[in-house]
């Protein structure tokens, strides 16, 4: 009987899942803001300054955004252009919530613009993160 030398195997290590894991967190988290914003529409109209009828269309976005994310942490093998797909959408979220805040386009009340500006840091933490994932993953 030979054992074969040399043709000892590492473990592969899965640089995948820290990323998988941030893009579960920034989908359930989706969803829940997003089921927030549909089932509270009209009680936090008056506290936000935020009309029902912009809460109504940013949480059927939120539901479709937390699908997609959930949907791509599940790949198998997470594609990269999704990735980066998630992280623009993410920049593209905290930009769009700065605009609403500093172009006074809707009447918020002070709690409101409190709650735009953490949604715009929670939103750019999430595309930090999911960039600094993108980077590990591409160095596999």
């Amino acid at each position: 009987m030979s054992t074969p030398t040399g043709t000892t195997r590492r473990p592969e290590i899965d640089t995948s899942e820290p990323l998988r894991t941030i893009l579960r967190i920034d989908g359930w988290s989706t969803a829940v803001f997003g089921v927030v914003m549909l089932a509270a529409a009209q009680p936090l109209s008056g506290p936000l300054g935020l009309p029902t009828a912009w809460s109504i269309p940013f949480g059927v976005a939120m539901l479709g955004g937390a699908v997609a994310l959930g949907l791509i942490a599940g790949h198998p093998r997470i594609p990269a252009r999704h990735v980066a797909f998630v992280i623009a959408g993410n920049a593209l979220s905290c930009v769009a919530l700065l605009a609403l805040v500093f172009a006074d386009v809707i009447p918020l009340t002070g709690f409101g613009v409190a709650f735009m500006l953490v949604g715009a840091l929670v939103v750019a933490v999430y595309a930090g993160l999911e960039s600094v994932g993108l980077r590990r993953l591409g160095a596999r």
